[in-house]
């Protein structure tokens, strides 16, 4: 599917608020509610939309120690990749995992609450996944940018 300036305007606007109605949506966009809706759907069932959710604040929840934790396989077969990509998918402090290329197979994004609930989750979590060869954790000083929208510039 191919995004008109409209949709690429509509998106821009949800992606900052979901909350945000259809008649306000519309009244930002110069369109019917009716466009406003009809233009939603589509960008739901085409699966550019594919979720709603609602963003965490770190510190109030108390999981402002980030930690970025590069991975390297003991092997690199298909079924060591599959049987770590399995067990990394049930780690809740996990937020975030790629697959990558050079030194290290994955790279990791870790919350916890600080670096004794980061050892501890090394120790009876991560380096229970019997597939990994090693790990290297790099820890966050400071966050200059974390988005989970993707803007276009008009």
């Amino acid at each position: 599917m191919k995004l008109d300036a409209t949709d690429k305007k509509l998106l821009n606007l949800i992606q900052n608020n979901a909350k945000l109605t259809n008649k306000e949506l519309a009244l930002k966009l110069n369109l019917s509610v009716t466009a406003v809706f009809e233009r939603i759907k589509k960008l739901e069932r085409e699966a550019i939309i594919k979720n709603y959710v609602t963003l965490l604040d770190k510190n109030k929840i108390d999981k402002n120690f980030v930690v970025f934790c590069h991975v390297k396989l003991a092997q690199h077969n298909i079924d060591f990749i599959k049987h770590f990509e399995k067990e990394i998918i049930k780690l809740n402090e996990v937020l975030e995992c790629y697959h990558v290329s050079g030194d290290y197979d994955y790279i990791l994004k870790i919350l916890v609450k600080n670096m004794e609930e980061y050892r501890e989750f090394m120790v009876t979590k991560l380096t229970t996944i019997k597939d990994i060869g090693s790990t290297h954790s790099t820890f966050m000083i400071g966050e200059v940018k974390n988005t989970t929208a993707f803007t276009w510039d008009f």
